[in-house]
């Protein structure tokens, strides 16, 4: 089975969608508890809510595995991306319930988490890294957009409701000023959702890794709430409501490649 799959596009954008996977490897599965087996961690449905982006002629990146194998917006050396705030790890031993991932005595030994990194995590990185050059390369820019989703409140992770948008750009960092500029404008421009730029989720080791503004490498992560375009009660994908939230990824995407 495959790490991953990389839908080629014609445009200067890069989708990358780290934590979209479901796969457990059987040997993994059975050392883990009932409730972590079901992967309710996952970026539910991003793959098919960012969909129509390759009508864009974005180019898609799309993992097979779940973030439970290794997560792969985590650093290899597992350094914490949020020091003294609840979080997990590369291959994590909690859910964002703060409940464990494994049964008891079955977490990943170091040599295990080593193995994983080069098995599931170097592959997708080293995708990641060959498509954004081919990119650059033809455009001379290219723009990293990170797509992820998360349950709007998850208490282990974060006080109260989570803004529906939540722009991350490593505090300015990741991406040119004037990019990050059009994207607040777009969605200050909208009252439908609620929306903060930097605040709890500044974008993970992919953004932070990667966006090199100066070196022509725009790197976004944008964390939405799954109440935009789910039914989180049920985990069920909502239609007409992510048809609604399309149209707005859609303007941020056109705005940010300007």
């Amino acid at each position: 089975m495959d790490v991953c799959t990389l839908h080629r596009g014609t445009a200067p954008l890069l989708i990358s969608l780290p934590h979209d996977g479901i796969a457990l490897p059987e040997d993994i599965a059975v050392r883990l508890t009932p409730e972590a087996r079901a992967v309710p961690d996952t970026d539910w449905f991003v793959s098919r809510l960012y969909d129509f982006a390759r009508r864009l002629g974005a180019s898609v990146l799309v993992p097979t595995f779940s973030r439970y194998v290794v997560d792969l917006n985590r650093p290899p050396d597992d350094v914490s991306l949020y020091p003294g705030q609840n979080t997990t790890g590369l291959c994590p031993a909690v859910r964002f319930s703060g409940d464990p991932v494994y049964l008891p005595g079955q977490e990943p030994s170091a040599d295990e988490v080593a193995a994983r990194v080069e098995q599931y995590w170097r592959p997708y990185h080293d995708t990641l890294v060959r498509e954004l050059a081919r990119l650059r390369g033809e455009f001379g820019r290219v723009l990293l957009w990170e797509g992820h989703s998360i349950r709007s409140v998850v208490p282990f992770l974060f006080e109260g409701r989570l803004p529906d948008f939540n722009l991350g750009t490593a505090g300015g960092n990741s991406c040119a000023p004037a990019l990050q500029a059009r994207l607040e404008a777009v969605l200050a421009a909208q009252q439908d959702y609620s929306w903060v730029a930097n605040g709890r989720f500044k974008g993970g080791y992919i953004t932070r890794q990667y966006g090199r503004p100066s070196e022509g490498v725009d790197a976004v992560q944008l964390e939405l709430a799954q109440s935009t375009y789910m039914d989180e009660s049920a985990g069920r994908y909502d239609r007409p409501r992510a048809e609604t939230l399309q149209k707005l990824l859609s303007a941020l995407l056109t705005a940010a490649r300007g």
